[in-house]
């Protein structure tokens, strides 16, 4: 929301359903009831998840996923949430800016780490926070 068009266009959708059904690509939701009311999505490979894109349908919804997401990771054992880009609402949260070298030292080490499959770490009807 906010932003003109989309880069989701369908070639990317096709891979990402490929990407999920591989086991790769995964959502963090926040529900309603029975409305979507937020969240984030992204790859995982090692401890490193890779967000792509947040959503929110009401205030702060999309700020509730990053939230369940890092303490799901910190739980068990991932050490790099990659965020994209560095904005002040991403800093206020936690976020830091670090160097291309710094990034790709930390990767190499996340790539090669064995944790549990991201999948495992929610399961379906799981609380935000539980």
């Amino acid at each position: 929301l906010g932003q003109p068009g989309t880069w989701i266009t369908p070639d990317m959708r096709a891979a990402y359903l490929r990407l999920h059904e591989d086991g790769l690509a995964h959502s963090v939701e926040v529900w309603e009831g029975a409305r979507l009311v937020g969240g984030i999505y992204g790859l995982a490979f090692g401890s490193a998840v890779f967000g792509e894109s947040m959503y929110s349908e009401v205030p702060d919804a999309s700020k509730l996923a990053l939230v369940a997401l890092c303490t799901r990771m910190a739980r068990h054992g991932y050490t790099l949430l990659d965020c994209q880009v560095q904005n002040a609402h991403l800093e206020s949260m936690g976020a830091v800016d670090m160097s291309r070298a710094r990034f790709l030292g930390l990767l190499g080490h996340c790539i090669a780490a064995s944790r549990p499959r991201f999948v495992d770490l929610f399961q379906s009807g799981d609380s935000l926070l539980g």
